[in-house]
């Protein structure tokens, strides 16, 4: 899906999903599975960041598609909380770090006469349109976003329950009782900064989850857990369930080990509980 400022974005998980694909270097075809439900571990920093980018820009996209007050004040507090995220580290920097860190490694199978080389020089000038992307950007992303005293004004009051009504901000109200198609457009401007990093961060969740396929997995007793080779760093852990399946999974780790717990849903007035029956599931250790 994508804003209508350009901004690419893909699902958050967990999520219904109809199909995987096998590493993307081996030009194997995609194989169709059923329905299923995927939950996603990050296992470093960056990647995490990344997610947590992916989910904001699909719901902004989301709600900048529908015309109502509540919906640009839905997607306006999700370019704050972007926002956010890019005050607390070097996101540019990270993002390009990462794209070359793939380039690099995709580069190693050149010479691998076994692989779709199409396929592979398709991918390699992806990343590099996604780089030329970001160096076209001047500055830190989003600097002006930043400095806008209507923008500031509302994330500060943003952070105060309720602090975000009529009275508080009448500016705020202003904007709101403008016609929709003015609103749109503003927030689809505001949007349009992060075009180039949110494409570049769609490809590099897209190269990380395609990376690894899934297999079919047993979790004893309703636990599963495995060392992880600190030489071939996890990026991301991604368990699949069918949707009828009476749990969900709840995993933890970091560079070391990981651990999927399958928990019984419960209501608000229980506590969920791990089951004790065992669980197949599938499971992919993304590793690029």
């Amino acid at each position: 899906m994508s804003t209508s400022s350009g901004t690419s974005v893909s699902p958050q998980q967990p999520e219904t999903d109809r199909n995987t694909a096998d590493d993307s270097t081996t030009g194997k075809p995609v194989r169709p599975l059923p329905a299923r439900v995927l939950y996603e571990q990050p296992l470093n920093e960056r990647i995490r960041t990344f997610l947590r980018l992916e989910y904001l820009f699909k719901q902004a996209s989301y709600h900048l598609s529908r015309d109502s007050e509540w919906d640009s004040r839905a997607t306006l507090n999700c370019i704050l909380e972007i926002l956010d995220i890019f005050g607390n580290t070097n996101l540019k920097s990270e993002t390009l770090k990462e794209l070359e860190r793939h380039s690099a490694n995709l580069k190693r199978h050149e010479q691998n006469p076994d692989i779709d080389h199409a396929q592979l020089g398709s991918l390699l000038e992806n990343i590099h349109a996604r780089m030329e992307g970001m160096h076209q950007v001047n500055g830190q992303i989003a600097n002006d976003l930043k400095a806008s005293e209507f923008l500031v004004s509302v994330r500060k009051r943003s952070a105060i329950p309720g602090g975000t009504c009529d009275f508080d901000i009448p500016a705020f109200h202003y904007w709101l009782k403008q016609p929709a198609r003015i609103r749109t457009r503003d927030l689809a401007h505001w949007l349009g900064n992060f075009d180039a990093i949110g494409q570049a961060i769609q490809l590099i969740l897209k190269l990380t989850r395609e990376s690894a396929a899934m297999k079919m997995t047993l979790a004893s007793g309703g636990v599963y857990q495995r060392t992880l080779d600190p030489n071939r760093p996890c990026q991301l852990v991604r368990i699949a369930l069918s949707p009828d399946a009476p749990y969900f999974a709840e995993l933890s780790g970091g560079r070391h080990r990981f651990t999927a717990r399958f928990m019984e849903f419960s209501t608000a007035d229980e506590r969920a509980r791990q089951t004790g029956k065992d669980v197949e599931f599938e499971l992919a250790c993304c590793v690029i």
